[in-house]
């Protein structure tokens, strides 16, 4: 059960990585299309791309299924991919269109800062769904929502005050769109985590592309102006988007759950920030600040808090 834990805690690293070296691809692919236009083409890319997938994993495992299965089995469990997979590309396809128009309206600090805030509304759900977590989970959270903080804000250190720090309270659209966001995905990880029980996992995440990138064609016929050649012109950032962003990552998040606690995966995933900031750094010659990197190291003292074993009457409980 603990070798589980940890394969599954690198799987949703890795998900975190390829998510925070994505906001690079994403901020270059946006010089050439619309928000809509990106998730359309990188939604049905990263679907395509599973395909091959699901048809060599299938062969694979046929020979160690069953001969005889029950039918009702089989309509329940195709059921649940259908629901599971159409719910997870709704929410996706919802999660990530706000969080586009919401960058549109408002700075990037408070971009990160908002959307992230997925890693304290999924245990204050989770207390609605009757999910219990120990005191070293919601120590995590705090780290981790200061940690986030730090990372977001810029400007001089030395002439930081507190009106600036609480400089992004006042709300506008932008910041409405991203709180949506974060709401959103906090909902498509408690989706997640109930079906990636009953269903395949790999399957789940092809339908949830699909369903995500047929959506956000609609929207894109509706409201924008797509045209081919500008979706060439932003190939590179778009494949990069579309196989590892989506048909990748995504899976590996799916996959990397299966077992986990929702907080601690959101904790996990919410350090794709961190490696954002460092991809900044590497790809953009960005540089970090005091405040940032005090707030890498806060996120990395909340994925340890939280990866901590927690007992529960005398007995260890593994999130």
């Amino acid at each position: 059960m603990e070798k589980m834990k940890i394969r599954n805690s690198l799987l949703l690293l890795l998900t975190a990585t390829i998510w925070g070296v994505a906001f690079v691809a994403q901020s270059v692919g946006m010089d050439y299309v619309g928000p809509l236009t990106f998730n359309c083409v990188r939604s049905l890319l990263g679907g395509l791309v599973l395909i091959p997938c699901i048809w060599l994993l299938g062969r694979q495992q046929g020979s160690q299924k069953r001969a005889v299965t029950d039918l009702q089995d089989k309509k329940r469990e195709r059921r649940d991919l259908l629901v599971g997979g159409s719910l997870c590309g709704i929410l996706l396809c919802l999660a990530s269109n706000f969080q586009q128009m919401g960058i549109l309206y408002t700075s990037v600090g408070k971009a990160g800062f908002i959307t992230a805030c997925y890693i304290i509304i999924v245990p204050v759900l989770g207390i609605f769904l009757r999910r219990k977590c120990g005191l070293n989970v919601w120590f995590g959270v705090l780290f981790a929502l200061f940690g986030l903080y730090f990372l977001c804000i810029k400007g001089n250190t030395s002439t930081m005050e507190v009106e600036r720090l609480i400089s992004w309270l006042p709300i506008g659209k932008g910041e409405i769109s991203l709180m949506i966001c974060a709401l959103l995905f906090s909902v498509h990880i408690l989706v997640i985590d109930y079906f990636t029980v009953r269903a395949d996992g790999v399957k789940m995440s092809c339908i949830q592309f699909f369903v995500c990138g047929i959506l956000s064609g609609l929207g894109m016929a509706a409201a924008e102006e797509p045209r081919i050649m500008d979706i060439l012109n932003a190939w590179q950032p778009i494949l990069y988007a579309g196989i590892m962003s989506c048909g990748v990552a995504y899976t590996l998040q799916i996959v990397g759950q299966k077992g986990m606690n929702p907080t601690v995966a959101s904790l996990i995933l919410s350090l794709e920030s961190v490696i954002s900031v460092l991809a900044g750094m590497v790809l953009l010659s960005q540089r970090l600040s005091t405040w940032e990197i005090l707030g890498c190291v806060l996120m990395f003292v909340a994925i340890i808090l939280a990866q901590l074993p927690q007992r529960e009457g005398g007995k260890e409980n593994a999130a």
